[in-house]
């Protein structure tokens, strides 16, 4: 049976990528920086390895932040509760980190931060909601939507002009 990480050391792993990622910083780079593989931080990073106090001291010295940062927006029922089994993605939350670690999370991210109006953001918001559940019908609609993708090739062709 393969053994679950713990909340824990998931989350802490998830800021150490999401900060990692924020300031640009390879896995090779930190790993580098600590004498480890890439392959080391990557595990470190997804929980299934844990960091012990000094590594997670030097990691926070080299991403400049202080190593509080690692457990700051930790979810309340897995703060010291030694519960085992359950994720962060279980509850909602491990998504988001996840999604703020991948180059496009950040780069939408920080975009969206500086947009200052508020109706614009919600038009955002709207138009991102509706491509999502575009995305999710999309495999029904390209059966249906095949006749005239083909019409449109004819088209380019020159033949059934209108």
């Amino acid at each position: 049976m393969k053994k679950v990480p713990n909340p824990i050391d998931k989350h802490v792993g998830s800021r150490v990528r999401m900060q990692r990622v924020l300031i640009g910083m390879s896995q090779e780079r930190l790993g580098g920086a600590l004498g480890l593989t890439f392959q080391q931080v990557q595990k470190y990073e997804k929980g299934t390895n844990r960091i012990g106090a000094s590594r997670l001291q030097q990691i926070a010295g080299i991403l400049n932040v202080p190593p509080a940062f690692f457990f700051d927006k930790m979810p309340d029922e897995h703060a010291g509760s030694g519960h085992q089994g359950a994720g962060l993605a279980e509850d909602g939350n491990g998504f988001v980190a996840d999604f703020l670690s991948t180059p496009e999370g950040l780069m939408l991210n920080k975009a969206f931060l500086r947009i200052k109006e508020g109706r614009v953001r919600k038009k955002i918001i709207d138009l991102v909601t509706a491509l999502a559940d575009d995305s999710s019908t999309a495999p029904a609609r390209a059966a249906s939507t095949a006749a005239p993708e083909e019409a449109e090739a004819d088209d380019a062709d020159g033949e059934d002009a209108l």
